[in-house]
């Protein structure tokens, strides 16, 4: 996993282009104005990494081919949303646990951050399936792009405590 670089943004667009239709299928679809914009979007989420607003990351095979993303985003008083999304053709391999894990650490140990959230459709097994591996536990229930979905959380101050 690596933060976001500038040099990332053709395989990222390359990989959001591949798997719209797959991630549209489970989570909100990003719209025709993200990939219209999307030179400038990405430019924009450098500027908000550098700030340190949000912490973006992926998922780079040998050949540069982005396989997943894994963001922090809403950085404020010691906590994060997070954001995971991993390609079609990579899913069902364990990328998004050991990614999520990964990121869990990273948030803790390098980010400073004590509680982690995310949402996730109830259609969606296989992120609330990724989120119960990694100790997000159930914190209540929300709506995303009119589908029912819960909210999870995840106290990370046992790995910032084992720095």
């Amino acid at each position: 996993m690596q933060p976001l670089r500038a040099d990332h943004a053709p395989a990222v667009l390359a990989f959001e282009r591949a798997n719209r239709a797959y991630f549209a299928a489970s989570i909100p679809d990003r719209g025709d104005a993200y990939f219209a914009q999307f030179a400038a979007r990405h430019r924009s989420l450098l500027d908000e990494q550098t700030l340190g607003i949000c912490y973006f990351h992926v998922l780079v095979a040998a050949d540069g081919e982005v396989l997943g993303r894994a963001n922090l985003v809403d950085v404020a008083g010691g906590s994060a949303e997070l954001g995971y999304r991993i390609a079609e053709r990579a899913a069902g391999r364990g990328l998004a646990t050991a990614a999520v894990r990964a990121i869990c650490a990273r948030a803790a140990t390098e980010y400073g951050l004590t509680t982690l959230e995310a949402e996730t459709t109830l259609d969606n097994a296989g992120s609330r399936a990724v989120l119960a591996r990694t100790g997000f536990v159930v914190a209540g229930e929300t709506t995303l792009d009119g589908r029912p979905g819960l909210r999870f959380v995840r106290d990370l101050r046992a790995e910032a405590g084992a720095r």
